[in-house]
């Protein structure tokens, strides 16, 4: 007890810590989001261009979609893709057709109107996320009122690289967030894509608090031989910089995430029914209660809600319905990313950031636009020329559709190519210093560094017993070193810098990974 304050006789109080400070792992699934979204403003207030975190799909919803009218109307529609019916001469090579009188119809999409953010974050959640946060880009831009070309991979005109950028750029002040995931990115053409994904990886390292999750151009509808070049156009386009801070999964899934009731006429032909009545009413093959359904949606388009009118539809035409399930199974053909990022926040809070995202399944996920063979499969693995490794999503009888595989882009590296270890490792780090942030305003002297290394160790501990680092005892799964002499020089002292170096065994035991972190002290 101290006795320069004892200045009268009397009951005096001195309160010790029971604990010494100590180092709380930081989060590691928190996902940023990155696109456009059905709004951009909420109660008079932008949120474009604003980095804000949620915690739930209500708190998205809150934000960044219309609110529903009130009943008896239709609930808001949040996402309007647009659909056109387009009549081919000969049967299309692949399967997204549908047979109408006897000629083949092509399905094809407006590419102005084709989004995913807002379906990735819906999956995100179904797949177990928590908090994340939005970087909205802007709001949907204007349909072209016309079809893709048949066969052509979906580029959106309204999807623009510097806004995409722009938005990545806001997390720079942001180091929250520990995945970086652009739903829409492949939505830009294959060059802007590539400058994208290399950006997002060259801010990822310059951080070193996160990763990047891409989707692949092409993963939406895979040529069953040639989708090989898709895979070496990625690959291509990712560059050489921080590989071991990126990761990749292949194909897009199937979902059932859009349920039947968000589909209706309005999505074809950009709402013009007239257009439908020589499909669900050719003079051939008449339907009148089909035409009387049409004629009434034009002539007196408020006597029902849509909702009302789409049932009739349905049940008067079995080929209206035939068109809905198509248009709603191209709308669920999801990339994986956001998924992905839900799957990674349920392994860590069930088994630990140290355990690999992979042989689970991803919930709403029913089908793949390809499916993959082992042979297949371990081309995307290993890669001679770039090493580049990606994660293929297969289908496995009696299992379903699993995630398998959990590597980084840097598959040659034998420290990073898990993204398991990449994340343990960046997870250790951040934690270890943020903890030491705690003795900032300490005398840098041989006291600090005995705590400093005490904290990190009985955290490192911990990090152990529940199996996130590998090895026999605490000595051959890490060490942590802080002193004169061993991580720091005299002038470094004197200039109020305290180094401390830390050995993990992440991937094998007793083969260490080095971890060095530098914090500025006191200048006595």
């Amino acid at each position: 007890m101290p006795h320069s304050n004892l200045t009268t006789p009397g009951v005096y109080i001195n309160e010790i810590n029971a604990f010494p400070n100590s180092i709380v792992p930081v989060a590691t699934a928190v996902p940023a989001f990155i696109g456009y979204t059905p709004q951009t403003a909420y109660e008079g207030k932008p949120y474009n261009n604003v980095p804000q975190k949620i915690s739930s799909f209500a708190e998205f919803q809150a934000i960044y979609c219309p609110p529903n009218p009130p009943a008896p109307a239709d609930p808001a529609k949040q996402y309007y893709p647009q659909y056109y019916l387009v009549q081919q001469k000969s049967q299309p090579a692949n399967n997204d057709y549908i047979l109408i009188n006897g000629n083949y119809y092509a399905l094809l999409p407006d590419a102005s109107t084709i989004y995913y953010l807002y379906n990735s974050v819906r999956l995100f959640y179904q797949n177990g996320g928590g908090d994340a946060y939005i970087v909205s880009v802007g709001g949907y831009g204007a349909p072209s009122s016309k079809p893709m070309d048949p066969g052509a991979q979906i580029v959106n005109p309204n999807v623009q690289l510097n806004d995409l950028l722009g938005g990545l750029k806001l997390l720079l002040n942001e180091p929250a967030p520990t995945m970086y995931i652009c739903p829409e990115a492949t939505l830009l053409s294959i060059a802007d894509n590539s400058t994208l994904m290399q950006e997002m990886l060259l801010q990822s390292s310059d951080m070193g608090t996160c990763i990047s999750l891409f989707d692949i151009i092409g993963g939406r509808n895979p040529d069953p031989v040639l989708y090989t070049n898709d895979i070496a156009t990625f690959r291509n386009g990712t560059g050489n910089n921080g590989l071991n801070y990126g990761c990749a999964y292949y194909p897009f899934v199937g979902t059932t995430i859009t349920q039947n009731s968000e589909i209706d006429y309005t999505n074809i032909f950009g709402g013009d029914v007239a257009q439908l009545m020589p499909l669900l009413n050719p003079a051939s093959n008449p339907n009148p209660a089909a035409a009387t359904i049409l004629n009434e949606i034009i002539n007196s388009p408020g006597a029902y809600t849509a909702s009302q009118y789409n049932s009739a539809l349905i049940n008067a035409s079995p080929l209206y319905a035939a068109i809905l399930k198509h248009i709603l199974a191209d709308v669920n053909l999801l990339p994986p990313s956001g998924a992905l990022a839900g799957v990674m926040t349920t392994v860590d809070n069930q088994s630990g950031v140290w355990t690999a995202p992979a042989n689970t399944s991803i919930v709403s996920a029913v089908s793949l636009p390809i499916r993959l063979s082992d042979s297949q499969q371990a081309d995307l693995n290993i890669d001679a020329v770039t090493g580049k490794s990606i994660n293929a999503i297969r289908f496995f009888n009696g299992l379903g559709i699993l995630i398998w595989g959990a590597r980084t882009l840097d598959g040659n590296s034998q420290d990073w190519r898990y993204l398991s270890t990449r994340r343990t490792v960046t997870m250790i780090e951040q934690s270890c210093k943020l903890g030491a942030e705690a003795f900032v305003f300490q005398p840098n002297d041989k006291n600090t560094w005995s705590a400093v290394t005490a904290m990190i160790s009985s955290f490192l501990t911990s990090l152990w017993k529940e199996g996130g680092l590998l090895g026999a005892s605490p000595s051959d799964a890490f060490s942590v070193a802080c002193g004169l002499g061993t991580t720091m020089t005299s002038d470094e002292i004197l200039n109020g810098l305290m180094n401390v170096t830390i050995q993990v065994a992440v991937v094998h035991p007793a083969e260490f990974i080095v971890i060095t972190f530098q914090q500025i002290m006191p200048v006595s």
